[in-house]
């Protein structure tokens, strides 16, 4: 699992994924290596937050036709096994990104819809203590703070 976790941590790192860390992360995984998984593993490492046309756009950039089925159904056996995490903020179409397994969470622009990550504000993962569980055992915590990026922040409102 170790290149799961320099794969994690890839945004934190100097280090990028390649080809064949991508082939050892799916064997670690006990998925077959597919060109479809690698290129899909490729297209949300370089475009993170990435919505499921894009990936589907970068992937046939690499390979040619291949079916939008196709594509979901690899990302959700990638999503499964924990080599990539879904996100969907609220009124956003689902996102997927490989930063995975640190409990990060994310800042949304209202108005262009710019997503980026953020790390949890202290110490590790403080949002996993509610205040009140009812009974759950809470293994995740998923925040997202709203507001405007830089860019949007700027822009004379009308």
């Amino acid at each position: 699992m170790q290149e799961l976790d320099s794969f994690q941590k890839m945004g934190q790192t100097a280090a990028v994924p390649t080809t064949p860390d991508f082939e050892r992360m799916l064997r670690g995984a006990s998925l077959r290596v597919t060109r479809p998984r690698v290129a899909v593993l490729t297209a949300v490492r370089d475009h993170p937050h990435a919505d499921t046309d894009s990936i589907i756009g970068a992937v046939r950039t690499e390979l040619g036709e291949v079916s939008h089925q196709a594509i979901y159904d690899v990302l959700r056996a990638l999503t499964a096994a924990g080599l990539l995490r879904r996100i969907q903020p609220s009124g956003s179409v689902a996102r997927y990104e490989s930063r995975v397994g640190d409990n990060h969470h994310h800042v949304v622009c209202r108005t262009c819809g710019a997503i980026a990550d953020v790390d949890c504000a202290v110490g590790p993962a403080p949002c996993l203590t509610a205040s009140n569980d009812q009974g759950f055992v809470i293994e995740e915590a998923e925040v997202i703070y709203w507001g405007l990026c830089p860019d949007c922040a700027t822009e004379p409102r009308s």
